[in-house]
């Protein structure tokens, strides 16, 4: 099936040629635009362009090497704040890569006005967080912008990790029959974000997953479990990931709702506002593809960690039925799942 199947309208622009907010929502519309209009005007060849870093030659075994900007609002919500998602967002983009983090830069842009204690309490929880998940601050920098001009803190992280032996070729390689597996409860991330940003009394508080994925991938790599793929479930939830999935390798992306492993409060806070969990952002959840007959190994290894200790197997790759992303509701009926052309919610990274 020519990837063309899977191609859409690029509304990237409103009316009068100015970009629109979808545009920064990440998913197929952000796909098409790096593709057709950024990647052209820079006249540059990606490296490693089904992953979330470039791979880059260096010695044995090379390098990968990403970047992430973070505007969450607000800057601190339970489960984390921005400098912790700062920290676990760029390793989990290298560790789902294939990559063993090592080192990250960190440039803050301020606002004037800033409380100086929030901004002890965020690096605070940098250097937490970068002890946590084994890896180094190397280099950064520091801009101050007027009131108004940056919503109080920007983040921007790059971070370089070492590629290991055999790291994973990405969603092109899928096959049907490959087994389609969750590492815990999806959409965490963006009800706590939702429930903290519009004081939503809901009792427990949501909390976000935000965490470093880096253990779950040595795991799978330890128990020596081929991996087709992995992907950390940001912008657009699992769905946006079966949709990167299914526009790859050409083929159509099967799960079954009531595989997904519970989270009470999610499904609470979504049934209420009528929000599908698959399309609610994860920052300490990930997909993964592996052979049919590598799955309950890989299951297995997963739950041996603790930010994974929910893995489930939840779907299968099928030979193209039409739809990319197909999902069986937890009443038996099959649904094509789409992808989100912007979020429920802007601003939760």
């Amino acid at each position: 099936m020519s990837k063309a199947a899977f191609s859409c309208p690029l509304p990237d622009k409103r009316s009068d040629g100015r970009i629109s907010l979808a545009l920064g929502e990440g998913g197929r519309v952000m796909r098409q635009w790096l593709r057709e209009r950024l990647l052209p005007l820079l006249s540059c060849e990606p490296r490693g362009t089904q992953h979330d870093a470039a791979w880059l030659p260096a010695g044995e075994s090379g390098l990968a090497f990403t970047t992430d900007s973070f505007v969450v609002s607000p800057l601190e919500f339970p489960g984390g704040d921005i400098g912790r998602l700062a920290v676990f967002g760029t390793v989990n983009d290298l560790a789902v890569s294939g990559a063993v983090p090592r080192w990250l830069s960190l440039s803050l842009i301020l606002e004037e006005g800033l409380p100086i204690d929030i901004l002890d309490r965020v690096l605070s929880s940098i250097a937490s967080a970068a002890q946590e998940a084994d890896v180094e601050i190397v280099t950064g920098d520091t801009k101050v912008v007027p009131r108004g001009a940056a919503d109080g803190l920007f983040i921007t992280t790059s971070g370089i990790g070492r590629l290991t032996p055999s790291p994973p070729p990405g969603p092109g390689s899928l096959q049907p029959g490959d087994v389609l597996i969750v590492t815990g409860p999806v959409g965490r991330h963006g009800v706590a974000i939702l429930a903290a940003r519009e004081s939503l009394a809901f009792e427990p508080a949501p909390e976000s997953d935000c965490a470093t994925l880096t253990p779950a991938c040595v795991a799978l790599r330890t128990a020596g479990v081929t991996i087709r793929a992995m992907r950390d479930a940001t912008r657009g939830g699992v769905a946006a990931v079966l949709h990167e999935y299914a526009e790859a390798c050409g083929h159509t992306m099967w799960v079954d709702e009531k595989k997904l492993p519970p989270s009470d409060v999610v499904r609470g806070v979504s049934e209420v506002l009528g929000l599908d969990p698959l399309h609610l952002a994860c920052e300490g959840t990930m997909i993964c593809a592996v052979p049919g007959e590598a799955a309950d190994a890989a299951v297995m290894a997963l739950r041996m960690v603790d930010v994974s200790r929910e893995a489930a197997a939840i779907g299968l790759v099928r030979p193209f039925e039409g739809t990319p992303v197909v999902v069986r509701r937890s009443l038996g009926r099959e649904q094509a799942l789409d992808e989100p052309t912007g979020a429920p919610l802007p601003r939760i990274c």
